[in-house]
């Protein structure tokens, strides 16, 4: 903890197409969104290093270094853990990695009680759900369980990658905690329908892997001690592949190729038949 008492924290998250920043002192937070994707890797450290120096905060006077850790986009991912990692080494501090689909729910709640469609103290599940590319998305489900003070997040439905069609029915969701489900995330846009068919009412929210809700994870996640050394800010990836060699690529190429031939009528000579 600094000097005077109040946590600092710095908080970024470069998962998806937008690069989000916070910084905080105490009850005091300086944020920024700007443009992720293939910026992230050029425009992290400078924006952090001009926001630190806004807010009057020496890298060396934080408490912690939070970041999304993921699951999200991998070169994204990879940006945020390298420059967490540099920036804890070099200032000798902690890191504390948060899933990014946690700080979805955290948004989506947050957004939604600034918004008075829900009540501070009311109880809330959210299925978030990210753009994973590939024809595919990622999912988990998180409850919010309100308490006297600060409520917590417990985990309703693990991570997962699946196609749009496969999520965990909010159906199930909603026999498995008893209370309304809220989705949210970035998938809706991308994926329509085969996310979410029109017989299926239940209430979206656009929200993001924010710093913001980073920074308001981040005290009861200290607080159970899941702050690790700098060498340990790794990314959590949840696909077990996510490109073909060369080589495999070739192989796919020539199966497509004998394949489509073989639904025209016309199939390929043996010496052309892939290996």
């Amino acid at each position: 903890m600094s000097a005077d008492s109040k946590p600092r924290w710095l908080a970024f998250d470069t998962s998806t197409d937008a690069m989000s920043l916070a910084v905080a002192c105490g009850e005091q937070v300086w944020t920024q969104t700007l443009p992720g994707g293939a910026r992230a890797s050029s425009g992290l450290i400078p924006a952090v290093l001009a926001m630190l120096a806004e807010a009057d905060m020496p890298l060396t006077s934080l408490d912690a270094i939070v970041f999304g850790r993921g699951p999200g986009s991998f070169t994204g991912l990879r940006t945020a853990c390298a420059v967490a990692q540099g920036l804890a080494f070099g200032a000798n501090l902690p890191v504390l990695p948060i899933d990014t689909l946690l700080a979805v729910a955290e948004e989506a709640r947050w957004v939604q009680v600034q918004a008075g469609v829900l009540a501070p103290d009311a109880e809330l599940t959210v299925l978030a759900l990210l753009d994973a590319r590939m024809d595919e998305v990622y999912s988990a489900a998180y409850h919010w369980q309100p308490a006297q003070g600060e409520g917590h997040w417990q985990v309703a439905a693990p991570l997962q990658v699946t196609a749009p069609e496969n999520i965990p029915s909010p159906e199930s969701l909603l026999l498995a905690q008893g209370q309304a489900v809220l989705l949210a995330g970035n998938a809706l846009a991308a994926y329509g329908e085969r996310l979410l068919p029109t017989n299926r009412a239940v209430p979206w929210c656009e929200a993001l892997p924010t710093a913001a809700a980073l920074l308001r994870l981040a005290p009861a996640l200290w607080a159970q001690g899941l702050a690790v050394p700098a060498d340990q800010a790794m990314p959590l990836y949840i696909r077990d592949k996510v490109a073909h060699t060369t080589a495999e690529r070739e192989v796919m190429k020539a199966q497509a190729l004998h394949d489509k031939s073989l639904l025209a009528g016309t199939a390929l000579s043996p010496a052309a038949k892939p290996a």
